[in-house]
């Protein structure tokens, strides 16, 4: 057992995120493990490029209001202690609503044998990114 070096907040790269976004890698995980955990936190009207991961993602709000958008047009808006799954491949994107910043814990694994964990692709149009929110509830 050991403690993980803490690692600086790091400025997200503008050419996966609209906007201001920040993120903490709190765990990228040696071999066997391929968890990586990241705190991201997305300033008002921030959000993710388009992108999949080979094995998924797991997204759990921990402050603000998660919008997670797909490709047919949902747009989940997800609060506080809600959890959001992102199946393995499908392309999606997520970010704070203009009104308020947000942030999220990000999970997801490598899929080892040095294939990309994450596709990256085109930004998220004002149209895709403004579309009705659905709740939980």
């Amino acid at each position: 057992m050991e403690f993980v070096e803490r690692r600086p907040t790091v400025k997200a790269p503008a050419e996966w995120f609209t906007g201001d976004v920040w993120f903490d890698v709190l765990h990228a995980g040696r071999e066997p493990s391929r968890m990586r955990v990241n705190l991201v936190r997305f300033s008002p009207g921030a959000r993710t490029h388009w992108h999949s991961h080979v094995l998924g993602q797991t997204l759990h709000v921990v402050s603000g209001t998660a919008l997670v958008g797909t490709r047919d047009g949902t747009v989940l808006a997800a609060r506080p202690g809600e959890t959001v799954t992102c199946p393995p491949g499908e392309e999606h994107w997520h970010g704070a609503t203009p009104e308020s910043f947000m942030e999220h814990l990000a999970l997801w694994e490598g899929a080892g044998d040095q294939v990309p964990e994450t596709d990256w692709l085109e930004a998220v149009t004002t149209g895709q990114y403004g579309r009705p929110r659905t709740t939980s509830g």
